[in-house]
C-alpha cells in the first residue's frame, strides 16, 4: 500500500510538472482537436496510450464496446443499473463520479481548495445574491479524474433558473497544484449553476471547474458549448426543472464540481478526502424536522 501512494504520489508530481509547464490554452486546444477526430483505429490506440497513464480506467460500464472518437470514450453512458441513486427525500446525493478533497463548513465566505489554501466565494462566484446564500454554508470538492465516468446529474430535484459562465485559464486541478498555486478554482474557466430546491432559504450550487485539457463544459439544456470559444452573455437565463439522479451535462474530459449547500444542511458522518464516491451517493442531507412542542394542560 506505501509504495502504491508513492507510486500515486510520483504520478501526480510528474502530471504537475507537465501539465502546468506547457501552453496551456494550446495543449487544451489541441487535446480538444485529436480527441474530435472521427476514426475508430485512431480512436484504439489513443484508449491504449491512455490505459497507460491511467490504469485504472474501466470502459465496462458503458453500453458501447466501440468508439469513434476519444471524445465520445470520454463522455461515455452508463449500462442502466450501473449507479444507485439515494432514494431518501431529505439526501443530497454525489453528481458525479469523484475523489472527495476539502470539504466543511464555510467561514463566512471563505473556503479551502486544500490545508492552508483559502479562497472565497466572492472570487469564485460573480453574483453577489447567489454566493450570499451560502454565506457560512457547506461545501465539498469532487474532482473528476480522466478516467472516470465524465457526465454529471442533479443532486436533488431542483430548477435552473440561470447559469453564470466565467472565461479563465485552464490550470491542472490535481492535488499537487491545489498545494501550489492559490486561489486555483478562481482562476479557471467556470460555470456556475444555482439549484432552487423549491424550499425558502435552502440552497444548492455547482460550481463546474474546466481544466487543462478539457476547458469545455456541455449542459444539456443550453445550446451553447461553454468553452473557449464562447463569447458571451455571462448570464445565461433557462428554465430546467430535473429530478434527483436526473443527467445535467458533462465534461469533455475529467475536472472538479465543487458542491456548495446553504447552512441548513447537514454532511453525513461518512464523508472522507480522498475517498472515491459514485454518483448518486449520499453526501449532505436535510435537517430532521423537530416535533412541534406538548402544551401539558
Amino acid at each position: 500500500m506505501a509504495k502504491l501512494i508513492h507510486t500515486l504520489s510520483q504520478n501526480e508530481q510528474l502530471n504537475f510538472l507537465l501539465t502546468n509547464r506547457i501552453p496551456r490554452r494550446l495543449a487544451t486546444q489541441f487535446m480538444g482537436w485529436l480527441s474530435g477526430i472521427q476514426s475508430p483505429h485512431l480512436t484504439r490506440l489513443l484508449i491504449r496510450i491512455w490505459r497507460a497513464f491511467a490504469d485504472d480506467l474501466d470502459l465496462s460500464e458503458s453500453p458501447q464496446r466501440e468508439y469513434g472518437s476519444l471524445q465520445e470514450c470520454f463522455t461515455r453512458s452508463l449500462l442502466p443499473g450501473a449507479r444507485t441513486i439515494d432514494p431518501r427525500a431529505d439526501s443530497v446525493v454525489s453528481p458525479c463520479d469523484a475523489i472527495v478533497g476539502a470539504h466543511g463548513d464555510i467561514v463566512g465566505t471563505r473556503v479551502f481548495q486544500a490545508k492552508g489554501f483559502p479562497y472565497y466565494l466572492e472570487d469564485l462566484i460573480p453574483d453577489k445574491d447567489v454566493r450570499e446564500s451560502f454565506r457560512d454554508g457547506k461545501y465539498i470538492t469532487l474532482r473528476l479524474k480522466s478516467s472516470m465516468y465524465h457526465r454529471f446529474h442533479a443532486p436533488l430535484d431542483c430548477h435552473v433558473q440561470q447559469v453564470t459562465y466565467i472565461a479563465g485559464d485552464t490550470w491542472n486541478v490535481n492535488p499537487i497544484a491545489l498545494q501550489r498555486i492559490e486561489k486555483l478554482y478562481c482562476k479557471n474557466e467556470r460555470a456556475v449553476i444555482n439549484l432552487d430546491t423549491g424550499r425558502a432559504g435552502s440552497g444548492v450550487c455547482l460550481v463546474a471547474v474546466a481544466a487543462i485539457l478539457v476547458a469545455s463544459i456541455r449542459l444539456r439544456w443550453l445550446e451553447n458549448l461553454l468553452d473557449m470559444h464562447y463569447k458571451g452573455p455571462q448570464k445565461i437565463p433557462c428554465d430546467a426543472a430535473f429530478s434527483k439522479g436526473d443527467e445535467l451535462g458533462y465534461f469533455q474530459h475529467g475536472s472538479t464540481i465543487i458542491l456548495f449547500a446553504t447552512s441548513d444542511f447537514n454532511f453525513c458522518d461518512d464523508i472522507r478526502i480522498g475517498e472515491r464516491v459514485q454518483m448518486g451517493r449520499a453526501l449532505l442531507s436535510y435537517p430532521k424536522p423537530q416535533p412541534p412542542n406538548e402544551v401539558t394542560p
